[in-house]
């Protein structure tokens, strides 16, 4: 009798499924091994699939069975350790094994292969690793560097460590010793390094290159060409890559001789899947170290909330970078002031103050920063004489106006117009571009700083391959005075000769209704007024804001993260909000907001109540989005355990829910949402 292997797919099926195994295997026999890539039979396709397990029987009767159409013995199996990893994110983020474990393969691996299929994989195996970088000695640690790397190196099994440390207190150089003792002290050691944007990835894949110049290090992220992408996914798997440099994806590479990894900027969203299953990147490295007994690390110099609780119950390790790594005898913070607005109307959106400021940098030869994260000219564009504002034709959002191309544009969905001559209500020829966009802002930069050199960086002055490391040359090598843009240029880069940073549109982020939004803002402040400084010049940070008393600012000035964190910890903890609660939110889009609702409701009805609170459902915050309904359903316990066993009663029958509507709404939970 043919052995029986068991084989996930990609698919919304909770159970591996069975499959009759090659002809020449028998039971136990490798034809088609644990953790092997294979292609299966799937209704009337076939699809990759990856071998999970072995059976001695099936609830399938033998002669029902189906045959796999090939294993791929081109590439080595994935180790049980990988196995295990997929599994647990996807029962923990409430997904089919699959769904989960075959998307995290890299692109030409998950179709079934070609005639050249072996052709191809050998031209990748022989691609030639990225250019060799001229060698760059490890910069000497300072005491609280060594410190924190020693700690770290002692570790010999699974510990979480957080690298709480001021920007530009040197963090990468103690991940990078770290991985040089780990690389050293085992031949086939490897490590994996997490960054959490892929504008990030080449200026450090650089400084890695830079420092292990004798080792084969890749990238790893959605911006690469399938073949490159795979090549590095290959090198990584079959241990000829010893580091692996890349974004969230990357949390899900094969390493079969990982020995530490590294999380830089822990806090940030994008480490969040946005699509498919949510999952956390920053929470899967940290279980993936402790299911490989290996340590991690979490870098930031703002923490998120989640970690740094954390850490004050003893789960984390907390290790103090409080100084700047190259300082000088100037302070290591930037002075930060607050420009009070309130009851004003700023010319061009620029205060005096700021206009000041900027000219006297320019002048002493000094960088400027401008941060504004909202692209284009203006938000919105109005009339005033009856009202009409403009909006997005298929999303319920304004459409901000873009003055290089005359177009409404919206920044969700990627509906553009062009801008109407008149008032499309009443004819109006008189239509106004309300508040400001980066656009805007350089255009009052030129005026508020005669003869500077301006610089503008976001998403629509860099679209193409290489306009983005060719901007921020230009900024380094000291050929721009002025630099505006948005979050884009706030992490990771190592401005010398930035002395200023001038803050807009801090208070949208305030008010917001996001609990999360002073966490968020906070961060990013942080973020931005650590590129001031970085070389020892006397810097300052001037905030434009009507709330000049707020006391997040107040902490700002101080860098007083810790009491920061403090006040919001003890904030969320008497209302009952993560982290002292466990949320998911399922979320549904349909074809209009009342069977969106409706799906919800009666989705809500089936919930269990014993453990777990069920709110109403309500429309999302972006209640539509190119032309389809969204509404949300939150969901909360006290614990994680709690909430996955009410999840995992509560789903299968949310899924038999949608089968009997028509159309079916498409429908996603989120455990551990970021954005309710």
């Amino acid at each position: 009798m043919r052995a029986i292997v068991q084989v996930i797919v990609d698919a919304p099926i909770t159970q591996p499924l069975d499959y009759l195994a090659p002809e020449t295997s028998g039971a136990g026999d490798a034809a088609a091994p644990i953790g092997s890539l294979c292609v299966v039979p799937l209704g009337t396709r076939r699809v990759v699939g990856i071998v999970v397990g072995d059976a001695a029987d099936s609830a399938v009767p033998q002669g029902k069975l189906r045959p796999l159409v090939a294993s791929l013995g081109e590439i080595a199996p994935l180790s049980a350790h990988w196995l295990e990893l997929t599994r647990f994110a996807a029962d923990y983020y409430q997904h089919a094994w699959g769904e989960l474990a075959v998307p995290a393969l890299p692109p030409m691996l998950r179709k079934p292969p070609g005639p050249r299929f072996a052709a191809a994989l050998a031209r990748l195996r022989k691609a030639p690793a990225a250019r060799a970088l001229p060698a760059r000695d490890p910069l000497a640690l300072n005491a609280e560097q060594a410190a924190a790397e020693q700690s770290i190196t002692a570790a010999r099994d699974f510990a979480c460590h957080l690298l709480f440390g001021v920007t530009g207190s040197g963090k990468t150089e103690v991940y990078l010793e770290a991985m040089a003792q780990r690389l050293t002290a085992d031949a086939q050691a490897q490590a994996l390094l997490l960054v959490p944007e892929i504008g990030l990835t080449p200026q450090l894949l650089a400084r890695v290159q830079a420092r292990f110049p004798h080792e084969r290090v890749v990238s790893l992220h959605s911006g690469l060409a399938a073949g490159e992408r795979t090549a590095g996914w290959l090198a990584a798997h079959e241990g000829r890559a010893r580091i692996v440099v890349g974004t969230r994806l990357a949390v899900f590479a094969s390493l079969p001789h990982l020995a530490i990894i590294a999380v830089d900027e822990e806090h940030d969203h994008s480490f969040k899947s946005g699509e498919g299953p949510r999952y956390s990147a920053r929470d899967l490295a940290i279980k993936r170290a402790q299911m490989a007994g290996v340590p991690v690390v979490l870098g930031s110099a703002t923490p998120s909330l989640e970690s740094w609780a954390n850490a004050q119950a003893g789960k984390y390790r907390v290790l103090r970078l409080p100084q700047r790594a190259a300082a000088g005898e100037q302070p290591a913070w930037p002075e930060v002031a607050c420009v009070n607005i309130k009851g004003t109307r700023p010319p061009q959106g620029l205060a005096t103050e700021v206009r000041a400021a900027l000219a006297e940098t320019v002048a002493r030869g000094e960088q400027a920063l401008v941060f504004l994260n909202r692209r284009g000219y203006a938000p919105v564009v109005a009339c005033d004489a009856c009202g009409w504002v403009s909006t997005c034709g298929r999303c319920a959002v304004l459409a901000a106006f873009h003055k290089t191309d005359g177009t409404l544009r919206c920044h969700h969905c990627g509906w553009q117009q062009r801008i109407p001559r008149a008032c499309p209500t009443c004819g109006n020829q008189d239509l106004q571009a309300v508040g400001q966009g980066t656009q805007r802002i350089e255009e009052a930069l030129a005026d508020a700083a005669p003869g500077a050199r301006i610089a503008r960086i976001d998403r629509d002055s860099v679209r193409r391959k290489g306009e983005m490391e060719q901007a921020f040359d230009a900024v380094h090598a000291g050929d721009v005075d002025i630099l505006v843009g948005t979050q884009m240029i706030t992490k990771g880069h190592d401005f010398r000769r930035v002395s200023l940073v001038v803050v807009l549109g801090a208070d949208a982020r305030l008010v917001a209704h996001d609990f999360r939004a002073p966490e968020h803002l906070f961060a990013t402040l942080v973020q931005v007024a650590g590129r001031a400084g970085r070389s020892g010049l006397a810097s300052r940070v001037l905030v434009q804001t009507r709330y000049p008393a707020h006391p997040l600012f107040a902490a700002l000035a101080r860098y007083d993260y810790e009491g920061f964190a403090q006040a919001q910890l003890q904030e969320r903890r008497a209302a009952r909000l993560p982290p002292y609660m466990a949320q998911a939110l399922l979320t549904v889009e349909d074809k209009g907001m009342v069977q969106a609702l409706e799906f919800l409701a009666a989705a809500r009805a089936l919930a269990p109540e014993a453990r777990m609170r069920r709110y109403d459902p309500v429309p999302m915050p972006l209640a539509q989005l190119a032309g389809v309904y969204r509404a949300q359903l939150l969901v909360e316990a006290a614990s994680r355990s709690a909430l996955q066993q009410s999840l995992a009663r509560w789903l299968p029958e949310v899924r038999a829910l949608a089968q009997t509507r028509r159309p079916r709404p498409r429908w996603q939970i989120d455990v551990d949402p970021l954005e309710i």
